[in-house]
């Protein structure tokens, strides 16, 4: 049984850090691109962090330079740390593995069709 689960949201305040951690499970992860995405009440659901097989990586404009994304592969997890973080940053987010194996540049592409396994989410919340 394919699963992602997330781990490490919380409260902080504005100009704060939190790593959030997603655990992957039933599927081989060294295959597979992942990513972060984030949900804000009223808003779509956006990627901010992409990584490939070989750990090549991409951000959203929004997030580039704060957050930084990481995959241990011996372990299966996926991380996502968020530095210096803002009220818009607040949240949930999720996990996401890509549908189909490989990693080419395709892989990075945040539309949300392309993602196949998604996890429970973990909120953030930033205040000012």
């Amino acid at each position: 049984q394919v699963q992602l689960v997330e781990s490490g949201g919380g409260s902080v305040q504005a100009g704060g850090s939190l790593r959030l951690s997603c655990a992957a499970s039933g599927y081989t992860f060294n295959a597979y691109c992942m990513a972060w995405f984030r949900q804000a009440p009223g808003k779509a659901r956006e990627g901010v962090a992409g990584i490939r097989t070989g750990h090549a990586t991409t951000y959203s404009d929004s997030v580039k330079g704060r957050f930084t994304i990481t995959r241990d592969n011996g372990n299966d997890v996926l991380y996502l740390q968020m530095n210096d973080l803002e009220p818009d940053d607040t949240a949930t987010y999720y996990c996401a593995r890509r549908a189909g194996q490989g990693s080419g540049p395709w892989c990075l592409d945040f539309s949300p069709e392309g993602w196949g396994v998604w996890g429970q989410g973990t909120q953030v919340t930033v205040s000012s």
